[in-house]
């Protein structure tokens, strides 16, 4: 949020009470449902705190801080709160100034830890989403699809050379590579589909929606002759060769990780508990390079 802007509250219950005296603190009020930066809810008893520490307070949403006004003092209830993802506690005896300020602390806190959060999963290198990233988009649009049983893809891409490249060039003009790898790989997309990184000289792309059968292996074709074309890093010409595996829901699993494991052990990984390792060259037996002829 930027720092001139107006910091929008969704007043909760008993909470609307306060409105004026914080419209008057320069806050706006937006109604339930509306986009906000904040919701403010008032509990008048011990046990309405209770039910609140009870409550996953994601269900309030992810990005927006949740402050609690209290009727009432109490350091394990709130210490619970704090714990359960309140940003913020004040008790009415605090009077409307340090609600204010309290409010206006939540939210700042919130969008650093939203901003943490998207760096987090974000890979540095190229400003792709990482695995674990990819991985809960994934289980988002999976459960999107007990009600719409649509096929979806997703491809794994094992590149080789890029260590070639850093060997001969230097690791920045590596990081480069990798990163004109990610925006020819965005380039032969739809806006709907997403691009992410596995680490090192790893790849994946998750197709939203297949429309027709083969439209997965479609899409593998065109990314690696894509790929196969040079890429220019300090006026050198740089070339990778692409292994590729594909497993598309529901065929190949139900789940964002059952699909992301086999994707994976197609593009010649060794998948464990612990993560992946990439295997030698003729090692994996089910393995070809997509572009093989």
């Amino acid at each position: 949020m930027p720092s001139d802007a107006m910091t929008t509250l969704i007043l909760v219950g008993a909470a609307s009470a306060h409105a004026a005296e914080l419209r008057a603190a320069g806050f706006a009020i937006a109604a339930a449902g509306d986009e906000a930066d904040a919701v403010l809810v008032f509990a008048a008893t011990r046990e309405e705190l209770t039910a609140l520490a009870d409550k996953p307070v994601a269900a309030v949403g992810g990005d927006i801080a949740l402050v609690v006004l209290s009727a009432l003092a109490d350091d394990a209830l709130e210490a619970r709160l704090l714990r359960a993802g309140v940003e913020a506690i004040v008790t009415q005896a605090e009077g409307p100034q340090a609600l204010a300020r309290a409010i206006r602390h939540a939210v700042e806190r919130k969008r650093l830890e939203c901003a943490a959060r998207t760096a987090y999963a974000t890979d540095l290198s190229t400003g792709l989403p990482h695995q674990a990233q990819l991985l809960e988009h994934m289980a988002q649009l999976l459960a999107l699809r007990d009600r719409e049983p649509v096929p979806m893809g997703l491809i794994a891409l094992r590149l080789e050379g890029l260590g070639e490249a850093e060997a001969r060039l230097g690791a920045v003009a590596a990081q480069l590579l990798r990163r004109k790898v990610a925006v020819r790989l965005r380039g032969g997309l739809r806006a709907s589909d997403v691009v992410a990184s596995l680490g090192g000289d790893g790849f994946a792309v998750l197709l939203g929606r297949l429309e027709n059968k083969g439209d997965g292996e479609r899409v593998v074709a065109k990314l690696t002759r894509s790929l196969h074309q040079p890429l220019v890093v300090g006026g050198e010409a740089c070339s990778v060769r692409v292994c590729a595996g594909l497993a598309v829901y529901p065929d190949h699993g139900r789940d964002a990780r059952s699909l992301l494991q086999r994707a994976l052990a197609q593009a010649g990984w060794v998948v464990s508990d612990g993560g992946q390792r990439q295997v030698g060259p003729g090692a994996h037996g089910a393995t070809r390079a997509a572009n093989d002829p």
